[in-house]
């Protein structure tokens, strides 16, 4: 082993990207590790010392871990019959009636990992109408997390407008799930009702440091299949009822990071959001990974692929088209998304 002791380039760098603060007198990696670009950071509990509280220890390993924070499971009785389930869940059936969109299983996903080179991936189910079936489908997801463990970060999802939603919410917290989504509300906006309800669940995941991501979309362009009627002024709205939240707008966010850069009083009601990159190959160009580097920074930026909607191969070349620099592409492809999840205890 050699050592990076407090003070060497490499330390400075990676503890200034872990943004962790502590008493580390030596630092190992392996021997083979030939430069600070080639470290990864990663963490594990150790019992703290008096002025390290946060119980967290930065480690190393070679090259870059891949995280894709937006994926989609169900289990098998959804896949086997998904048509049972479309007179009681319109948004269900608005997206998946057409039999070409696809639904897929833990193992499923995990098998596309591989192939991808994915190193760990954020997985949720559908925001169902019905507790019985929210229940069904976070269970499944709370199993794969189980049986995946290091592989699968589960996320519980909901309709969050439903009065049990917080119920529901509370006791998949509880059963280890990291958070909160994909919550989306596809037939409506985020009018008074919606906000104060998705506030109630915000303070959820904030009492027990779980993320929470939500659905949002771009409010101009074709119609398709779960695009909600939303307004950049609704998206704003959501980030200001959820201070302190861990929150992840899905879908680049529906645009919102570009007033990070225009109006003052943005940058601020943004601190704590970050925005995946979910389905961004169907909706942008690939120049939009620079330029919200450039608003919002890398560290903001979560690779999210949507999976099985497109395969993550998809994005990687749109990141490698887009003339993002590496140290960027690092982040968003991973470093930043390992940071987060190591800030609610899921890495």
């Amino acid at each position: 082993m050699e050592s990076m002791g407090r003070g060497s380039k490499p330390f400075d760098r990676l503890m200034a990207l872990s943004g962790v603060e502590g008493s580390f007198d030596r630092l190992t990696a392996p021997s083979q590790v030939e430069g600070p670009q080639e470290y990864y950071l990663y963490f594990e509990d150790f019992e703290p010392k008096p002025d390290n509280e946060s119980g967290r220890k930065p480690k190393f390993c070679k090259g870059l871990m891949i995280i894709d924070v937006h994926t989609h499971i169900f289990p098998p009785e959804v896949r086997k019959n998904r048509a049972a389930y479309f007179e009681s869940e319109a948004d269900f059936a608005a997206i998946y009636q057409d039999e070409t969109a696809r639904m897929i299983g833990a193992a499923e996903l995990v098998a596309a990992m591989d192939q991808a080179g994915v190193d760990k991936a954020a997985a949720f189910g559908f925001p169902w109408s019905d507790e019985g079936h929210a229940r069904a489908g976070n269970e499944y997801v709370r199993e794969a997390q189980a049986r995946y463990p290091g592989r699968i970060v589960g996320l519980a999802s909901l309709n969050p407008v439903t009065d049990w939603a917080p119920r529901e919410a509370a006791r998949a917290l509880d059963s280890g799930l990291w958070g909160l989504g994909e919550l989306a509300l596809y037939g409506r906006g985020f009018d008074r009702e919606a906000l104060d309800r998705l506030a109630v669940l915000g303070r959820l995941c904030r009492e027990r440091n779980r993320l929470m991501l939500v659905h949002v979309n771009e409010p101009i362009g074709h119609r398709y299949p779960g695009k909600a009627p939303l307004t950049l002024a609704m998206i704003y709205d959501l980030v200001r009822s959820l201070p302190e939240v861990k929150l992840v707008l899905a879908h680049w966010g529906g645009g919102l990071f570009f007033y990070h850069l225009l109006l003052r009083e943005v940058p601020a009601a943004l601190t704590h959001v970050f925005v995946d990159t979910a389905a961004s190959p169907f909706l942008y160009r690939p120049e939009i990974y620079r330029l919200a580097c450039q608003i919002i920074g890398p560290e903001k930026v979560l690779f999210g692929s949507d999976f099985p909607l497109i395969d993550p191969k998809r994005y990687f070349r749109e990141i490698e088209a887009s003339g993002l620099d590496v140290e960027a592409a690092r982040l968003v492809k991973g470093e930043a998304a390992a940071r987060l999840l190591a800030e609610v205890g899921a890495f």
